[in-house]
């Protein structure tokens, strides 16, 4: 049976940040980490196997497939070239407001970025909010 890699561990968030290989990429790491945890309301915690991406809340999922699990409402991985930022996919306004973020290129689950001067701050913390609020909405707690 398969099992999911992307799970909430114990390892510390402020040692992953702390190994992040550029000193600005490191601050733009921590000023994420203060955007995400004031935005959400959530603690930061580390998810994956080897961890790599910081998860804020979650949120249990089920598909008509059967396919289940848990996965972060929010997040970002500071990634070597781009931060990988994580947001619900599936909601209209999420597209609407990628329009209004400034440089980036969007995948299906990830927004990369290079560097957090290239966003808009205050979009980014509507991305989060709107985020978790589609989720909530989409997966209710049962």
């Amino acid at each position: 049976m398969y099992e999911l890699k992307t799970k909430p561990n114990d390892e510390s968030v402020l040692e992953f940040m702390e190994q992040v290989g550029s000193e600005k990429k490191r601050e733009d790491a921590y000023r994420l980490l203060d955007i995400f945890t004031e935005t959400s309301g959530y603690e930061a915690t580390m998810w994956g196997s080897p961890s790599s991406i910081v998860g804020f809340g979650s949120y249990h999922y089920k598909y008509a497939s059967g396919h289940e699990g848990d996965a972060p409402l929010v997040g970002f991985s500071p990634k070597k070239a781009k931060f990988s930022l994580y947001f619900a996919t599936g909601d209209t306004k999420r597209e609407e407001l990628l329009g209004k973020l400034g440089k980036h290129k969007a995948g299906k689950a990830c927004v990369y970025v290079n560097k957090l001067a290239d966003i808009n701050v205050d979009v980014l913390k509507q991305l989060i909010e709107q985020s978790i609020i589609f989720l909530h909405e989409t997966y209710p707690d049962k």
